[in-house]
């Protein structure tokens, strides 16, 4: 005897990958909207957060907290369960997995046969990144930077030669820790800081690190952050782009230092830097 068809409106069972908004709501896909709607429960982050975003849509589901401090039993019931119910992974903001949890999950899932579908919307780094109008044929994701000195410089400095814009998420408080260490490790590079993506007060802030330490400093930034760091300036414009450094520097530095940092950042002569700082400084 055949087994009872499923209703037509249910979904099959599996795990769904389901991104969220950022911060306006309205980002919300009409694909995530659905399977929300029609899955058999929700694993989330934070059931209050995801309460908040099911409660605007109108849509009411059993919610499961899952982060990847989960215990191997608790993965491995929830795994069980998507053979004969559909669950929505979902995190607290943007596509599970960029910096959120989930990858135990889907692995023990493919390790299973679990079928795992994707469903696609709202990524903070990418968004930060068509925002800032930085290189974007080639870019690294980095996650969060290391929140000690020393171990943040580390990071910078494995990272400088790869030939790509480089993406991060950082928060408020760390973010002048974190200009800071690319000041000292990569002053010659651009920087976005891009900031409340999506919400009321979005910003992005664009120029050398020097010149955005000096700017935070003034504005104390809020909110979750996308930091972004420019691929390393080709050798031809580093002396093409030597008076715009030197401008940019002026502005936050003394004659001597703006000379040093440009020194450092393009391999020119200091002598020969300092003598056009100070051209530039009288202009």
């Amino acid at each position: 005897m055949n087994e009872k068809a499923p209703p037509e409106d249910s979904l099959t069972p599996g795990l769904y990958i389901v991104a969220t908004p950022i911060g306006n709501l309205g980002d919300i896909t009409l694909r995530a909207v659905d399977v929300l709607r029609r899955c058999d429960g929700i694993a989330c982050e934070d059931t209050r957060v995801t309460g908040k975003l099911l409660k605007h849509l109108g849509i009411s589901r059993p919610m499961w907290r899952y982060d990847d401090h989960s215990e191997h039993r608790d993965r491995s019931r929830l795994v069980d369960s998507m053979r004969r119910r559909a669950v929505a992974l979902v995190s607290d903001a943007g596509t599970p997995m960029i910096s959120d949890p989930g990858y135990r999950l889907v692995n023990d899932c493919r390790a299973e046969g679990i079928p795992v579908t994707v469903v696609p919307g709202a990524c903070a780094a990418i968004a930060g990144l068509a925002l800032s109008g930085l290189p974007n044929d080639r870019f690294l994701f980095g996650g969060f930077l290391p929140s000690k000195d020393k171990a943040r410089r580390e990071a910078l400095e494995e990272l400088a030669g790869v030939d790509a814009t480089l993406i991060f998420y950082d928060t408020a408080p760390r973010l002048g820790k974190s200009l800071a260490a690319i000041a000292e490790t990569l002053p010659d590079r651009e920087v976005a800081v891009a900031r409340e993506l999506t919400k009321l007060h979005e910003e992005l802030r664009r120029g050398l690190p020097a010149g955005l330490i000096a700017y935070f400093e003034a504005n104390p930034p809020k909110g979750e952050i996308v930091l972004l760091v420019g691929p390393p300036p080709e050798s031809g414009a580093r002396e093409e782009d030597a008076d715009a450094m030197l401008i940019d520097a002026l502005r936050t530095m003394k004659v001597s230092q703006a000379a040093a940092q440009v020194a450092k950042a393009t391999g020119m002569d200091r002598k020969t830097l300092y003598a056009r700082a100070m051209e530039l400084r009288s202009a």
